[in-house]
């Protein structure tokens, strides 16, 4: 029997990472899986060697302060897919983690084919890790055709096979008036996978709720969590006098919370996509820490934090980052957008264009199942 290891660093990772597994159980169902997971991944049947929070980390000044323990989890990484002796590990994501051990993978057994999905954001920074990563990686699944022209530089085999996040998705309607009351507009909350991301957005977002609530209590507003930190946003909404905030982490739910919303603010992250791809007009908010976005900034190669603005260079969807991240702007900001229709609609329908050019032939893990399933064949 063939074997695949799954290898993920975080809850958006171990989403996507699903999708292709589910896909390629109906091409080929004879394939023994293990795992660095989530709770996707392991609703799937398969078992992950520990727990995903475990290496979920976010910003330089984290990495560097948990640097030995996630070396430790590297090494053990690696330890149990040598052991495991699969014909392809499956890296997704996170490649500070991921292509660290899928280095360390093929320089012990060269044997093990190395299939990488979401490649790393080479054109924001590091170029010049094209270079290395050809030593390590034997195929790159690419969600954005313009990140073609770096791998072929370097002969990388590639394949561009479109985003997920604006596929068709195929779940079970779910009957929504239990949740959301029918005279209140939604407004969907995304705060980040990550507890760290979350932990210093929630505050903001609550309060940018509150001052919403003081002008306008006709808004409904609905926080998209992750089954890893649904608790930990719950337990903050509980500790003020909001009672109009729900938080959802069920996804068929949550896509159609988001369909049927009237806007979005989201922290900067590919689910920008997703929303634009529903049709809903957002703003995208980030904030790291003093030293993280020095270094961040002194890194990047790009004007903008979201790939929708990356692709058009020029913002089409609002950024509020770092100092303009603050309750005040993003209220400013969502209350000008609601009363200016013809501003939802200009940015409606350049995302509308936008997503034109990335969407793949059928599915973007329908197409990276192919490519793995003919790997397991040849």
């Amino acid at each position: 029997m063939k074997k695949i290891f799954v290898l993920t660093g975080e809850p958006s990772g171990d989403k996507l990472a699903s999708k292709v597994i589910s896909k390629l159980k109906t091409h080929n169902p004879n394939i023994e899986y293990l795992s660095v997971g989530g709770t996707h991944i392991k609703k799937l049947g398969i078992q992950s060697i520990f727990d995903l929070k475990d290496i979920t980390y976010l910003g330089f000044t984290s990495v560097l302060l948990n640097i030995f323990k996630i070396r430790r989890k590297i090494n053990t990484t690696v330890d149990e897919i040598i052991k495991f002796n699969p014909d392809i590990l499956f890296s997704v994501d996170s490649p500070d983690f991921t292509l660290r051990v899928a280095e360390k993978v093929k320089r012990i057994n060269s044997n093990i084919k190395t299939i990488h999905y979401v490649a790393p954001q080479v054109w924001v920074w590091r170029k010049s890790r094209v270079k290395k990563i050809k030593n390590f990686i034997d195929h790159m699944l690419l969600l954005f055709n313009f990140e073609k022209k770096y791998f072929d530089e370097e002969n990388i085999k590639n394949t561009f096979v479109g985003h997920p996040l604006i596929e068709k998705d195929e779940n079970v309607k779910t009957t929504l008036n239990e949740l959301i009351s029918k005279d209140k507009k939604i407004i969907s909350i995304f705060p980040g996978s990550r507890k760290s991301e979350t932990n210093l957005l929630l505050p903001i977002l609550l309060d940018f709720i509150n001052l919403m609530n003081k002008k306008n209590d006709t808004y409904s507003y609905v926080f998209h969590a992750t089954d890893e930190n649904k608790e930990f946003i719950i337990s903050h909404v509980k500790k003020t006098d909001l009672s109009n905030i729900d938080v959802i982490a069920d996804e068929n739910i949550k896509l159609q919370i988001l369909s049927n919303s009237i806007f979005a603010v989201s922290k900067s992250g590919t689910v920008s996509l997703q929303i634009s791809n529903s049709n809903i007009p957002s703003i995208i908010i980030y904030k790291l820490s003093f030293i993280n976005f020095m270094i961040f900034k002194m890194l990047v190669n790009v004007k903008f934090a979201n790939i929708i603005n990356i692709i058009n260079d020029k913002e089409v969807i609002p950024e509020l980052l770092q100092k303009e991240c603050n309750a005040e702007e993003i209220y400013k900001t969502v209350i000008y957008f609601l009363k200016n229709p013809e501003l939802i609609r200009k940015q409606l329908n350049v995302c509308s264009k936008t997503l034109e050019g990335i969407k793949s032939k059928t599915s973007s893990s329908n197409e990276a199942a192919k490519i793995l399933n003919n790997y397991l064949i040849a």
